[in-house]
């Protein structure tokens, strides 16, 4: 049997970032002085890097042919691959599981003391067995829905896990959008929105006002942030779910709009009248370890 490809995605701590392969002044001036901004920098790059090693030796141990890539955002081809592995928190296996359509993602939280790991379900003292059973198949997983953004008719993505956020390019500037879902149609003024899947509904849906979704769930959710209706008026589309086969269109009345899908990378500038729609994907991302993991107590029971 041929030694199974992996995919190691390894984030860059911002001590790697800044301070070694940078050399930024300032960031360095901070560390010497022990600023508290900085305090945790070098333990937490520590502590990752110590994981990064226990991740190479353990998949060295099990034969595996890895391919190590330095950065989260770094782009790559899963298909011939038989597991993915991100090294880091939810940020890293977040911004890698936009190069992944149906391949296993094992995320693996490098520094808990510092990071947040919700799904990642290894680190250093599960590491080994996690890995193994990863690779003999056993682990079990779930499938995450995933959300399918469009501009004018072109799909740009059907890998958004956690939410796109639909704004002005300017956070101090009102956006301002028609919003349709079934038969409602509505003028919108705002600070934007948030749509997305359930994975992303225990992070910014949840500040906006919105509900926790189970982890299974196949609806998305659009919550409105800072309404600004006319005086006695409230919108009927200011928090609702979206069902399986159905969309939501957001027409812009803006010159200067933009959305970020999945954090500040994913950005798409789009102008007066242009449109936006958003749907579940077909395309699920299968995160590995994660049936016993629980929401929040307070999350919602509807699926």
């Amino acid at each position: 049997m041929s030694a199974p490809r992996v995919i190691v995605v390894v984030k860059r701590s911002a001590y790697r970032r800044y301070v070694e392969e940078e050399g930024d002044p300032r960031a360095r001036r901070l560390i010497r002085r022990k600023d508290p901004t900085v305090a945790h920098w070098r333990k937490a790059h520590e502590e990752h890097m110590r994981t990064v090693e226990a991740v190479d030796s353990a998949l060295e141990s099990f034969g595996a042919r890895a391919l190590v890539l330095k950065g989260s955002h770094a782009a790559f081809d899963a298909a011939d691959a038989a597991l993915v592995v991100a090294v880091g928190g939810d940020g890293t296996l977040l911004a890698a599981s936009h190069n992944v359509g149906s391949i296993p993602v094992l995320g693996v939280n490098s520094a808990p003391r510092f990071s947040v790991g919700f799904f990642c379900a290894a680190r250093r003292s599960n590491l080994k067995r996690m890995l193994g059973n990863a690779l003999d198949g056993t682990l079990e997983n779930v499938r995450l829905a995933r959300m399918s953004v469009s501009v004018n008719g072109r799909i740009r993505s059907k890998r958004v896990l956690n939410e796109a956020l639909y704004c002005h390019s300017s956070p101090a500037a009102t956006s301002r959008y028609l919003l349709s879902h079934k038969r409602i149609r509505e003028e919108h003024k705002s600070s934007g929105f948030w749509i997305g899947p359930a994975a992303g509904s225990t992070a910014a849906q949840r500040s906006a006002g919105g509900r926790i979704l189970p982890l299974r769930s196949r609806k998305l959710q659009l919550v409105v942030r800072e309404p600004y209706p006319s005086f006695g008026r409230k919108y009927r589309l200011s928090r609702f779910l979206v069902s399986p086969g159905d969309r939501v269109v957001a027409e812009s009345m803006m010159t200067d709009a933009c959305m970020f899908l999945d954090g500040p990378y994913r950005r798409i500038g789009f102008g007066l009248g242009d449109s936006a729609s958003f749907a579940i994907s077909e395309e699920p991302l299968v995160v590995l370890g994660l049936p016993g993991k629980r929401a929040p107590r307070n999350a919602g029971s509807d699926a």
